[in-house]
């Protein structure tokens, strides 16, 4: 679903500010004010953090082959080393965005760590293996990375259908 996303997301909509207006500074948050979120953003945030929170936990990270340009990118170069201190955004602001192409390869590599990975993992451990998720059991903190994927899938598909343009569900 979140390839055929990008897959038929169109040209003009890829970098577009998202939302195409300003938003009301939040004052709770400051992190959050002013950061447009373009649909390549958005695709990019869901791999990404599918891909840090698929392992047991922050140990287990891998970052991709030196094949893939999201690991040749030097303005991507932090996120391989210390993902976990990049919140809220894993990119600077204005990074250049990724094209379409490499953001399908880098949602493959993902995908090709799912079987294995899973099948490795200790879902019955009562920790997440991520320390900023106190008391979060293993299978739990899976679970809410397949939920925070789908909502920004749903995000994604929610943008297109804007414009007409429905996704594959299956």
């Amino acid at each position: 679903m979140l390839a055929s996303s990008i897959e038929r997301c169109p040209s003009d909509l890829w970098s577009a500010p998202n939302p195409p207006a300003a938003v009301e500074a939040r004052p709770d948050n400051p992190d959050w004010n002013g950061v447009e979120r373009p649909f390549w953003r958005i695709a990019f945030h869901a791999v990404y953090f599918t891909h840090l929170y698929i392992g047991q936990g922050e140990g287990a990270f891998v970052e991709p082959p030196a094949a893939l340009e999201v690991r040749r990118r030097p303005d991507f170069e932090a996120m391989w080393h210390a993902p976990w201190s990049l919140e809220p955004y894993e990119l600077p602001p204005g990074a250049e965005p990724i094209s379409r192409g490499s953001l399908l390869e880098y949602a493959a590599f993902v995908d090709g760590l799912v079987d294995v990975t899973l099948a490795g993992l200790e879902l019955g451990s009562g920790e997440s293996g991520f320390p900023w998720y106190p008391g979060v059991s293993k299978l739990s903190h899976e679970l809410l990375n397949l939920r925070h994927l789908q909502g920004h899938v749903g995000q994604l598909s929610e943008l297109l259908m804007l414009r007409g343009i429905d996704i594959d569900w299956v």
